[in-house]
């Protein structure tokens, strides 16, 4: 065993310190010396030698400038974020999109409703009615819908944007068109985002066409599609035809029923009111109430609670093969003139009413009538068959027009013009 003095002990323990102060100073400047900028460019240059030493693997990588060895590399950062966020860019066809719903989808209201119903005791109680969607065309609070929409209704809610609601009340409401309009009385001060009705008259077929609305209650919906087609007479769930309708391509649901459809410039150009499909769900095929009807009605609404349309003032009956058998008539279509009023319109025109008198109908909801008298198969040129054909052709038809009636009489046909008076009582 080897002995050691206290001197040896004091120089062993004096070397070792020093051994180890210098080991951690040698340390700490490797580290700052790699933390700092100057290294960081050098071994950013050794990358770039490197990749041009291995046949340019690099060539296609947008090249980073190195910073500065006097910066603390907060301009490396901000040159990296720049590169790392590209402006986000739409094209025309979705700034026109995202144009117009910005500015019209406040405008479009959803429609919820309330009706009657028995409860197991037969006593009435408030139920669920159905929803739909309508569109603010005045900014005291009047909205434009569908008839259906608000059918059978004991009350209405209307819905804006910002989810605040208020019951609303039925100006008017014309089944012959569809269209109803509502009115809601917002907080004096309230400012009311509208919309405007469009010219439905000018438009083409494949003309882009813009729907919001609230299908299955997903409220303020934009869908986009095109003019499919124009004119379309369409018959609806009250047997009612309905001419001149728009046929889109638009998607358009249950819930969608009274809202707008749009033109690029945000301008009402249709109602939407009714789909074709097997489903119950949107196939493609959509109709829209045009708005140079929507316009005339909704005037006839606000004016006089009612819309005034030319009428012939005559008893009439719906042609049947039973009373044509009956009656021994060559032809079993077109409207029956069972009684004409004295003085009346028809009368002066020639038409003539019926002279003998039949009972129809079962022993309950028997009708009298008379049968000899003209038949109405055609008015303004366009074949009338049924009630709706004949209803539809006087729709947009004002009191003191002049319109052409086709009767059939003895076997033949017979043209009469008829000044169209007031809707009268008779019918």
């Amino acid at each position: 065993m080897k002995l050691y003095t206290r001197r040896h002990l004091f120089f062993s323990t004096i070397t070792t310190v020093m051994i180890t102060a210098a080991v951690i100073l040698g340390a700490q400047k490797i580290f700052s010396f790699v933390q700092s900028p100057s290294f960081a460019g050098q071994a950013a240059q050794k990358d770039e030698d490197g990749a041009s030493k291995n046949g340019g693997s690099l060539q296609g990588a947008a090249s980073v400038p190195a910073p500065s060895s006097q910066g603390d590399g907060s301009q490396f950062l901000q040159s990296q974020t720049l590169v790392a966020a590209p402006a986000v860019s739409y094209t025309a066809d979705e700034q026109q999109n995202i144009s117009v719903y910005q500015q019209f989808n406040e405008a479009v209201v959803n429609i919820t409703t309330q009706v009657m119903g028995m409860n197991w005791f037969f006593e009435p109680i408030a139920e669920d009615g159905g929803s739909g969607s309508g569109s603010i065309i005045d900014s005291r609070g009047y909205v434009i819908t569908n008839v259906h929409v608000i059918e059978k209704a004991s009350k209405i809610y209307i819905s804006l944007y910002d989810g605040s609601q208020y019951e609303g009340r039925v100006i008017g409401s014309d089944v012959e068109s569809d269209i109803a309009v509502l009115k809601f009385d917002p907080p004096a001060g309230t400012v009311l985002k509208t919309i405007q009705f469009g010219d439905s008259e000018k438009l083409k077929v494949g003309q882009k066409v813009i729907a919001i609305g609230n299908p299955f209650g997903f409220e303020r919906t934009l869908t986009t599609g095109i003019v499919s087609a124009l004119g379309r007479p369409i018959k609806n769930s009250n047997n009612i035809i309905i001419r001149g309708m728009i046929q889109t391509d638009a998607s358009i649901n249950p819930g969608n029923s009274g809202g707008p459809l749009l033109d690029t410039a945000g301008n009402m150009i249709g109602i939407n009111t009714m789909i074709y499909s097997s489903s119950g769900s949107n196939a493609g095929i959509g109709f829209a109430v045009p708005a140079s009807t929507a316009r005339r009605v909704v005037s006839d609404l606000l004016q006089y609670g009612k819309v005034r349309r030319g009428a012939i003032q005559a008893s009439l009956v719906q042609m049947s093969r039973a009373i044509a058998d009956y009656a021994r008539l060559d032809i079993s279509y077109g409207i029956l003139v069972s009684e004409t009023a004295r003085g009346g319109n028809a009368d002066k025109a020639g038409i003539k009413g019926g002279t003998q008198a039949v009972r129809y109908g079962n022993s309950r909801n028997a009708r009298t009538f008379y049968i000899g008298g003209d038949i109405i198969v055609g008015i303004d040129g366009v074949q009338v068959t049924t009630y709706s054909d004949y209803y539809s052709m006087l729709e947009n038809k004002r009191p003191g027009d002049t319109v052409t009636v086709t009767i059939h009489r003895n076997k033949k046909n017979y043209d009469c013009k008829v000044v169209l008076a007031e809707e009268s009582s008779v019918q």
